[in-house]
């Protein structure tokens, strides 16, 4: 008889399932746990006198996760035999679960205020990693030699068996702290926890402190000094609600073990004064450092930090540092719309991975490449591995190394594209999909290979004055009025047009006269507009490719009739979905299609993901699950195309 509990997961990521099998080793009981189809499924031997403690435990000390959805549980008649191993081929970038953070704040432990403390299942661990086998000998740690305690928990049963780079306050690394005048250095409990305490008030009386986490550098300050590129840390979970507007799946996810960046509401009224918008990119601290020092700013009375990513180089009036090598990601950055969670960009979680179908295909995207490994494919950066042999060798577009005699160009869209299809197993089938990152393209799988239907337009800006003058009649008027009644709009547009490399929606922020001009400040400004609908944007194709100067004209047309700022931005994602729709159905009905894919960063906003959704309503389409929709996700697609 066997009792069977069942953890629905999107993700085919590990860290969840090594939590469970951990638990299940610690308290010594029969169990048999796979991980297949999106389930983790646990079976337990019903009778078992340790079954009620394990599950008890599994309940108390499994780590929140955004790509855990449902559980359920139920009794059969199987017999059950133990299969309970650790999979722990690759390291992760995590945030700490519970039982870790419960360890740094234990008085009588030997990770108390320890900064580096993490186990098998969590834990900012790739930064450290250099090359395969994942092996303690190929990280930063090789030099840092484990104590007796570390090695007695490295091959005991539980959360830090098999832990390569196991360390504690007896065994681990010390840390220094410098400013302009002087230097300490940590290396035990009370010096640690000092450390910690003056990073935390050089804060709170305004100085910028630099800190290398085990995530990378990350710059701190105050959060009434944020710009464009700062991210809010929520340092105290009980009053995250008092700032932020959330709703309960971003409350969720913030505090998940992935620890997500989201684009959320500020209920803060100052900040969103301050912020000149009334959204901002939040985070909950994730590996030690951060909620180290967090903890020491919660007794000075901060709910808040602000940071942004950095470099060794980065100015700031104190350093924390220390002597290990490290390779940090990229942080994952999370969109939700109700029930609907996709990974808008980032490498943090969804790299390194061992998934998908097999084939004999070497794909290279930039840094990260993919390649077989046993039965499935495995996706990692490529300076972690020194030679491979394959039969065919993918490379993005731009690539310019000769890896193999049987080399093949693939586009980023077309990869990103099919990196769905092979997410979803949908081989065979029919599919037509939209890819929006900088400009708007469209594609068709015809069950064997991918043809861009309508290609990206790239956005040329050297003469767009030009071509809105000359796009119908009447047009060059517009751009008079334009000199005329908004000068300085005007001017930025002659600058524009002698720029190089010109995205699309930084002409978009410019004619808006956004200060932040980047796709980033126009889904910022579309972000303040609370009505129900908004006003049509010409999104026309000219023979057959989006038409930039109509589309810009239509902008300018409005911004002379004195139309709201964030109303105009507003209904420039609108009219996008609009248009999306009208040709993707145009292109199902056509091709006879079975399913719609979205890929692309662009689609991570609310306006827009909001309107596609609406008409789309019928057809949900399809996006990735456990890659970013973006160009990350290309390396993934590359493998099949």
């Amino acid at each position: 008889m066997a009792f069977i509990l069942e953890l629905h997961t999107t993700s085919s990521q590990n860290y969840l399932y090594n939590t469970v099998v951990s638990i299940v080793k610690t308290c010594d009981i029969v169990a048999d746990i796979s991980q297949r189809e999106g389930k983790i499924i646990c079976a337990f031997a019903s009778e078992h006198e340790n079954l009620q403690a394990c599950l008890d435990t599994i309940a108390q000390k499994l780590p929140a996760s955004i790509f855990l959805k449902a559980s359920k549980s139920y009794a059969n008649e199987e017999e059950v035999s133990s299969k309970t191993e650790l999979k722990n081929e690759y390291p992760l970038n995590l945030g700490l679960c519970p039982s870790c953070q419960k360890e740094m704040f234990d008085v009588s432990s030997r990770r108390y205020y320890y900064p580096f403390t993490s186990c098998s299942c969590c834990g900012g661990n790739y930064s450290f990693l250099h090359a395969y086998p994942y092996a303690r000998q190929n990280t930063s740690m090789k030099f840092v030699v484990p104590c007796a305690s570390c090695k007695e928990e490295m091959q005991s049963a539980g959360l830090r068996e098999s832990h390569h780079i196991n360390s504690c306050q007896e065994c681990g690394v010390p840390v220094r702290l410098v400013n302009k005048s002087s230097e300490r250095y940590a290396n035990d409990a009370g010096s640690f926890r000092t450390m910690f305490e003056v990073a935390a008030k050089a804060l709170n009386d305004d100085k910028k402190l630099l800190i290398k986490t085990t995530m990378g550098y990350r710059l701190f300050y105050k959060a009434d000094t944020m710009h464009d590129d700062s991210v809010l840390m929520m340092i105290n979970a009980a009053k995250i609600t008092d700032h932020l507007s959330l709703i309960t799946e971003e409350f969720n996810a913030l505090l998940g073990i992935e620890r997500p960046i989201l684009h959320v509401t500020l209920k803060n009224e100052a900040l969103k004064e301050k912020l000149g918008r009334n959204t901002a990119y939040v985070k909950y601290p994730d590996d030690g450092f951060c909620i180290l020092l967090g903890a020491e700013l919660q007794k000075l009375g901060v709910d808040f930090i602000a940071y942004e990513d950095a470099d060794a180089a980065c100015e700031a009036d104190m350093l924390m540092d220390y002597d290990l090598e490290i390779n940090p990601q990229k942080d994952m950055r999370v969109f939700l719309n109700k029930d609907v969670s996709f990974i808008a960009q980032g490498e943090r979680v969804s790299f390194p991975s061992h998934n998908l179908k097999k084939r004999n295909v070497l794909s290279i995207a930039d840094e990260y490449i993919g390649f077989a490994k046993e039965n499935k494919m495995f996706f990692d950066k490529m300076q972690h591995f020194d030679s491979l042999h394959v039969e065919q060798v993918n490379v993005i577009e731009g690539t310019e190394e000769v890896y193999h005699p049987n080399q093949h160009i693939f586009m980023p869209e077309e990869a990103s594209f099919m990196s769905v299809i092979a997410e979803h197993e949908v081989f065979g089938e029919k599919c037509v999909g939209a890819y929006f990152d900088e400009e708007p393209s469209f594609l068709y799988y015809d069950g064997k290979n991918v043809l861009r239907v309508v290609p990206p337009k790239a956005f040329d800006g050297k003469n767009i004055i030009e071509d809105i003058k000359n796009l119908r009649e009447g047009s060059d008027r517009l751009v008079v009025n334009l000199e005329k009644n908004m000068p300085r709009i005007y001017k930025k547009l002659l600058h524009l047009q002698k720029k190089k490399d010109v995205k699309l929606f930084e002409a978009v922020a410019i004619l808006l006269g956004i200060e932040d001009e980047t796709m980033r400040g126009v889904v910022n400004e579309a972000m303040k507009f609370v009505g129900k609908g908004g006003i049509q944007i010409d999104t026309h194709v000219s023979d057959n490719r989006f038409d930039h100067a109509a589309f810009l004209s239509s902008i300018i047309s409005y911004q002379l009739a004195d139309v709201s700022t964030s109303i105009l931005a507003y209904s420039i994602f609108e009219s996008f979905g609009d248009y999306f729709n009208d040709i993707l159905q145009e292109l199902k009905s056509k091709t006879k299609a079975q399913h719609i894919v979205l890929c692309g960063t662009h689609f991570s906003n609310q306006s827009l993901f909001s309107r596609m959704q609406r008409n789309l309503k019928m057809s949900p389409p399809l996006m990735n699950m456990n890659y970013p929709i973006g160009k990350e996700s290309a390396v993934v697609g590359g493998v099949y195309l």
